[in-house]
């Protein structure tokens, strides 16, 4: 179920400021069981490039910042800081299971699933796609990082099968993604067209020409749409550009195009209920 011009109905503000962007789809089909969220800017501690909720961990910002932004995103879920559970995200198709025995060092993965109510599961992102994934029947939830490498090499598939080892069942799975970049923000030269379609002739219509002689746009949210429902999963695009909404997401294209020394990361997450 792709809808390329899907627009998220609605958000949630808590007290602490955080207003986190609500997928309909995983509304639908949480059975109130599953609670998610994609975060923007809003409700953080942060300041300078930093400005809001950054919480990558990767970044330069003060370190009690983003301590603090972290345990208002589990504060959010009603969870404490302990139990957000995030990776060390090296565009990979690796995915791993989260539980409350996982250790505090963030494992090097692009995915990762649960079973575990209680657990929250968080993806951080600044113009890659972040993927939840929820089976609310049988109690299992994912989440993946789908940049263009993770998308290609088949991250959001093995997402989709750590999530059936666990007991989901691939025609009750629900997967929705977030706020990343869009195609009129994705320039990419020839080689990287070349890489795509080698691999699948199919692929050239997420392309399009740019502007700049032999330079294509590219739709990553088009690919990671296409990929998650070819495996047999409904999905949903909440069609939002990191790229051109400065206010309320971080970028790190836009960072790059400004030769700006760093950026923040915002993170989209997912939790079972202890219910």
């Amino acid at each position: 179920m792709s809808d390329r011009g899907f627009k998220p109905s609605m958000t949630v503000v808590s007290s602490s400021g955080l207003s986190p962007i609500q997928s309909p789809l995983l509304a639908e089909t949480s059975n109130g069981r599953i609670a998610h969220g994609f975060f923007g800017r809003a409700g953080g501690v942060s300041g300078g490039l930093y400005r809001g909720l950054n919480v990558g961990l990767g970044s330069k910002d003060k370190p009690e910042h983003i301590i603090e932004n972290r345990a208002r995103v589990a504060g959010w879920f009603g969870s404490d800081a302990g139990r957000l559970a995030t990776l060390y995200q090296i565009h990979s198709p690796d995915v791993v299971v989260a539980d409350v025995n996982t250790p505090v060092e963030r494992p090097e993965a692009d995915g990762h699933v649960t079973s575990t109510p209680g657990v929250v599961l968080g993806i951080l992102t600044a113009d890659c796609g972040p993927v939840l994934f929820s089976d609310s029947d049988a109690g299992v939830i994912g989440a993946a990082h789908a940049g263009w490498k993770g998308a290609f090499d088949g991250v959001l598939e093995n997402t989709i099968e750590a999530m059936i080892e666990l007991g989901a069942r691939r025609e009750r799975i629900a997967a929705s993604l977030g706020p990343s970049i869009s195609q009129r923000s994705y320039e990419v030269g020839p080689e990287f067209v070349e890489r795509f379609v080698t691999r699948n002739p199919a692929w050239a219509k997420f392309f399009i020409q740019s502007e700049k002689p032999e330079h294509s746009r590219f739709d990553l949210p088009g690919l990671t749409v296409s990929r998650i429902e070819a495996a047999g999963v409904k999905a949903e695009n909440l069609d939002i550009c990191t790229y051109a909404n400065e206010e309320n997401f971080f970028s790190y294209r836009r960072t790059t195009h400004r030769q700006e020394p760093d950026y923040g990361r915002q993170i989209s997450a997912i939790m079972i209920r202890d219910i």
